[in-house]
């Protein structure tokens, strides 16, 4: 079917309303929630600068995050939230991924690892109010992904009650931290190697002062990055030589604390893990970065739907011309990316939904399928900008048309709060033998039909057990006594593993989705999409689930047929489908591509 104007009136715009609750149920609050945070970036104040220096926009991505502060009402509440931190990122990801940026490092990493420490009192006033921004100093030059082997140590003073912050070498300097002089002074967290009687006690935080109203602190140097793509942040290279800091300074808990007298002692025996609980903040910061490419990916989605009926081109018959969307070869494209976006966005809340309600006994589960979620969320919301880019030609690679930066925003998250690939490993490791094997589903008959979610959601169930086996079978095969080797013989198929369990995620909080949906107009809607979604999934595997006899040939065959009339359904749909992503007006209407011929 061809579309060849945006009917989002009457009916189609009161399916988008409700759409936009389901894609909006987010906890007891949801709707107000995202409301909230929707209405503070319709202000003038987060409208596209135009032709503003990269200086410039750094103190502008501060001014915004004083404005977030200001709409927070309560810091220390956002900071303790994880659900309304997700919510600030998923909105001012749309307009700014710098704003978002520099609040989730100040509300989660910083003062959320403050508030963490409930043993030592602390005045948070300046950082609540936003006197001294605060920043997170972890990662270094030589340590990324492998941060629990960092250099940075702070040395206990014992004759005067202190500790010494230093850098020892290059490789130790903090890289990438938003520790310039923009925005204003600064304190950071600082991740740093405790030395108490020369003894390495594993990495902790230490508060540390960066800058005030006359400039450096002593001791510490700041070298601003070179510019890097996407939304313009102050990056810079920090490094601390000998700095001393108070006893107060150290953040502590149960995986370490400094007695009175001097004396060390943890609850937690392995150095490993008093990393790990020191930077536990880096989970709630993997839902932030998955949030923040959520609203960029649906924000360039519902910019692409409605250039696609405002540009219009010659149509096959002479002298007529019809708008971009009215081409399968243009709108399947992005229905298939706004199938993906909706099952991305009812996994986060899903996934965040465990998250504020998981026990201690689930906490190792819980920390996994974050990380799970965020490396398939934010790789497939790059996927989705470079399409919804590509879609809207050469005009959409010119900054004030609003999605040239979503991809290199997107990148951002997929390194931040953990790089995919490494975090997959991990999962992909753990899940090996800690996780249940998939039921051996039954074999196809053929006369499942293709565009049922279930009959395909069974499908994947058979394509997990397959990679499940794999990885096990792969890594018992390998030589005893090689770790390195067992891993590398396995890890194929457990990373194979990770991204299919992803999906079937995804598909079950779709499902889930789907059912809290009763208009029967909307769910016949919502259902068309879930099997969409699932189909590609599906027609990707399909090769494997013939061998496993998940499919039959004829129903392999049959998958391109069964997403061109699901796609023939939900064309008319599309413009109310993006309508539901709720992008605020002025924000679209700004845009110079989609207001002039």
């Amino acid at each position: 079917m061809l579309i060849y104007t945006s009917p989002v009136t009457g009916s189609s715009s009161e399916r988008s309303a409700r759409l936009a609750d389901v894609l909006f149920h987010d906890g007891p609050r949801g709707a107000d929630l995202h409301g909230h945070w929707r209405k503070v970036i319709s202000s003038e104040l987060f409208r596209h600068p135009g032709d503003l220096c990269t200086e410039g926009r750094w103190r502008l991505a501060y001014d915004r995050l004083r404005a977030v502060n200001d709409e927070a009402l309560d810091a220390e509440g956002l900071a303790r939230d994880p659900r309304a931190l997700a919510a600030v990122h998923e909105w001012t990801s749309v307009v700014d991924g710098a704003t978002a940026t520099v609040a989730g490092i100040h509300y989660n990493l910083f003062l959320g690892s403050l508030l963490d420490d409930r043993l030592t009192p602390r005045d948070l006033g300046e950082y609540t109010q936003l006197g001294l921004i605060g920043t997170f100093l972890c990662t270094e030059r030589a340590h990324g992904n492998d941060a629990a082997a960092l250099e940075t140590v702070a040395r206990y003073d014992r004759e005067r009650d202190e500790f010494v912050l230093h850098t020892p070498n290059e490789g130790a300097q903090k890289y990438m931290p938003n520790t310039s002089a923009a925005g204003g002074p600064k304190s950071a967290v600082v991740a740093a190697r405790l030395l108490v009687e020369d003894r390495d006690e594993g990495v902790f935080l230490f508060l540390t002062p960066l800058s005030g109203h006359q400039g450096l602190s002593p001791g510490v140097t700041v070298q601003p990055l070179a510019e890097r793509v996407g939304s313009p942040v102050d990056h810079c290279v920090t490094s601390f030589d000998h700095v001393r800091l108070p006893r107060t300074a150290l953040l502590q808990g149960e995986h370490g604390r400094l007695l009175p007298d001097g004396t060390f002692t943890s609850t937690v025996g392995s150095p490993r893990k008093r990393f790990l609980h020191a930077i536990g903040r880096v989970t709630v910061g993997k839902l932030c970065m998955s949030a923040s490419t959520l609203g960029g990916c649906r924000a360039a989605l519902a910019i692409a739907v409605r250039y696609a009926f405002t540009r219009h081109i010659s149509s096959p018959v002479a002298g007529q011309r019809v708008p971009l969307a009215a081409h399968r070869s243009h709108h399947a494209r992005l229905l298939t990316c706004v199938a993906t976006a909706y099952a991305m966005t009812f996994l986060h809340r899903a996934v965040t939904e465990r998250w504020m309600t998981h026990g201690p006994e689930d906490r190792a589960q819980t920390e996994r399928l974050v990380a799970v979620a965020k490396g398939w969320i934010t790789w497939q919301a790059r996927d989705i900008t470079i399409e919804s880019r590509e879609r809207c030609g050469a005009r959409a690679l010119f900054p004030e048309n609003g999605l040239a930066e979503f991809t290199a925003n997107a990148d951002g998250a997929i390194t931040a709060e953990g790089d995919n690939l490494a975090i997959w490993c991990k999962a992909g490791a753990e899940m090996i033998f800690g996780h249940t094997l998939a039921p051996e589903p039954p074999r196809a008959t053929g006369q499942e039909s293709l565009t049922n979610p279930a009959v395909l959601r069974l499908a994947l169930t058979a394509a997990e057990r397959h990679w499940h086996t794999a990885a096990r079978h792969d890594l018992r095969s390998s030589a005893a006594g090689d770790a390195l080797g067992r891993w590398n013989n396995a890890s194929a198929a457990a990373l194979a593993l990770v991204e299919v369990y992803a999906v079937g995620q995804a598909a079950d909080a779709f499902a889930s989705a789907c059912a809290q949906v009763t208009d029967p107009s909307a769910r016949a809607v919502m259902d068309d999409l879930h099997a969409l979604f699932l189909l590609g999934q599906v027609d990707s595997r399909a090769g494997l689930l013939l061998a496993e006899e998940a499919l039959t040939a004829d129903q392999a065959r049959g998958l391109p047929r069964a997403v061109h009339s699901l796609i023939d359904r939900l064309a008319p749909q599309l413009p109310a489908l993006t309508e539901a992503f709720d992008i605020p007006q002025e924000h679209l209407m700004s845009l110079p591509m989609l207001t002039a011929p």
